[in-house]
């Protein structure tokens, strides 16, 4: 495939660029952004303990009043992408008509994956099926605790908060900012991406707020992912003896040390740190599955991957509606902790991954996009849950167990940031292979971060896809301050402070997101309409000139060529 340079691909320059005295900055936009994000940082840092009770007394409200919304939107954007994939809307090209797409199919799926989700999938392959065997933090879904179905629909409940539903939020976002960019030659930014509605707005403070949110939504949703991610990796150094009970301030050395490295990848750019890094996660986690796939039960995981197969396109409807609504507060807490918190966490992450995956998918068409984004990835989150997920569960049924303890009131517990460890612990070899996970989170913790600064950095220099490298360095480094800022409050409490601000931010963008649906259907209606237009008047003309031959060489007219064109006598 063709690779055009950064300078040639890259979009003309917005008014908000060439306002400022400082390259790349977008006043209006980077100022506040950066205002909000410092102040929630101190913030947290000094009044720990308050922020994480504010936090939670706002969450009750949150959920128990809009966790159906969150299902049923979700839902929609579902139907949405498959719709655009699959309609004459696919044909249109995210670029020139004539251009090929800028990244090859491996690089390209390597870094919208190792972005989308790469972290979360590592952190919760073995620790939510075996949560929701456990029937952790309740029943309210029916999961039979302990037997083989249950098993069977621990794995399938994963596989719906993984599968199409958080890649569909994915591909509004990305297919709206994709066609404004390339198609449009609009800034790398949010606000471009619902000019179909908004129209000229989209340049006055209507705009600006949008980015505002959208660069803060950016940096707590990867903060959130960073926060799981190293938690994990703190879990991992305890589980190996290297460190003894990780606490917060093992979490800052950690969060500094990959942040730092991180900085260093993102000012490489994208075509060489992001790139490279994105591939060889790619490679060290279709490695570290296929150990535990040879290691572990072969034969049942094979069997288990076709079965979950069957029955998550089978389920997939009455699971996306599943609102818990007849389990009370036990279906609440339920939907606060998985469904609700997921739905949220990708449309916090929606801003980033979206425009992360616009910018790599120069040259696609709509149908590819929403191929390559859509189904890929579901089949690989169907592969991973299939192979970790099931290892777990086979070893609880028919193995040693282990993995599911309980605590002093006899309530069942799972050690979800030791639940990886563990499992590849008890396989042949794993004790060394361990250290590859961890290098593995490492890597993903790396390219979450360096792909968010970049796109942080992009929607705050007003759209320049090659922001300085000073304002990278900036934001890389905020970013891991927001991770540090939403570990803090409250001891022990971390997982479940992330997973709150997570659902909290999600809602006001989601709003957006509804925005850039209406847009991607009347950008696109016009295209096809003035397509089509085009199209009748080639054939008009075609006919024209067919119908105009004809005659001539039948001898009825002359030749209009020779400035004639008389019907003959």
């Amino acid at each position: 495939m063709a690779e055009t340079s950064e300078a040639e691909a890259a979009p003309p320059a917005s008014p908000e660029q060439t306002s400022s005295g400082h390259k790349g900055i977008a006043p209006r936009v980077f100022w506040p952004s950066a205002i909000i994000v410092v102040g929630f940082v101190l913030i947290s840092v000094i009044f720990s303990e308050q922020v994480g009770e504010v936090v939670s007394s706002i969450q009750d409200a949150v959920i128990g009043t809009f966790s159906w919304y969150y299902l049923l939107l979700v839902s929609i954007f579902v139907i949405f992408s498959v719709w655009i994939g699959v309609s004459h809307f696919g044909d249109i090209k995210l670029g020139p008509d004539d251009e090929e797409p800028e990244f090859g199919l491996l690089s390209w799926f390597s870094m919208l994956f190792a972005a989308g989700m790469g972290i979360g999938l590592v952190f919760w392959g073995v620790a939510e099926p075996l949560n929701h065997f456990a029937g952790i933090p309740s029943r309210a879904t029916g999961i039979e605790e302990g037997t083989e179905q249950g098993a069977h629909d621990s794995i399938l409940q994963a596989l719906l908060h993984w599968g199409l539903h958080p890649w569909a939020i994915y591909v509004v976002v990305g297919v709206a900012v994709a066609y404004a960019i390339h198609r449009k030659k609009r800034p790398v930014s949010i606000r471009w991406a619902l000019e179909g509605v908004l129209g000229r707005k989209v340049k006055g403070w209507i705009g600006d707020v949008i980015d505002i949110a959208a660069i803060c939504g950016t940096l707590f949703g990867v903060a959130t992912s960073l926060g799981l991610g190293v938690m994990q990796v703190a879990a991992g150094l305890s589980f190996m003896d290297v460190i003894q009970e990780p606490d917060n301030l093992t979490y800052v050395i950690l969060i500094g040390a990959i942040t730092t490295a991180a900085v260093a990848s993102v000012v490489t750019g994208l075509k060489k740190g992001i790139k490279y890094l994105s591939n060889i996660n790619i490679g060290l986690a279709a490695a570290l599955m296929l150990f535990v796939l040879i290691a572990g039960p072969t034969l049942f995981i094979f069997r288990e991957v076709v079965a979950n197969l069957g029955d998550y396109l089978q389920n997939l409807l009455q699971m996306s509606f599943n609102t818990t609504a007849y389990s009370g507060e036990d279906g609440t807490e339920w939907q606060g902790n998985w469904t609700t918190y997921y739905w949220a966490w990708w449309i916090s992450w929606a801003p980033f991954v979206g425009v992360f995956i616009a910018r790599i998918s120069r040259g696609r068409t709509v149908r590819q996009f929403v191929a390559g984004v859509l189904l890929v990835p579901t089949l690989v989150a169907l592969l991973w849950f299939s192979v970790f997920g099931g290892t777990a569960v086979y070893r609880e049924l028919f193995g040693q167990g282990g993995l599911i303890g309980t605590d002093e009131t006899g309530a069942a517990t799972v050690d979800t940031n030791n639940s990886l460890f563990a499992l590849i612990d008890g396989l042949p070899g794993g004790s060394v292979v361990i250290v590859g996970a961890i290098i593995l989170i490492v890597l993903f913790f790396v390219t979450s971060s360096d792909s968010g600064s970049l796109v942080v950095d992009m929607l705050a220099s007003g759209g320049d896809p090659n922001p300085p490298t000073w304002s990278r360095v900036f934001w890389g480094v905020l970013e891991g301050a927001v991770a540090v800022a939403l570990l803090l409050p409250g001891e022990g409490e971390s997982l479940s402070t992330l997973q709150l601000v997570a659902i909290l931010i999600a809602l006001p963008f989601s709003v957006v997101m509804i925005g850039m649906c209406i847009s991607i259907w009347r950008e696109f209606s016009a295209e096809r309409k003035a397509s089509l237009r085009a199209q009748r008047r080639v054939q008009r003309e075609e006919l024209t000139d067919h119908v105009t031959n004809n005659l001539v060489d039948a001898g009825i007219v002359e030749d209009p060529d020779n400035g004639s064109g008389k019907v003959k006598a």
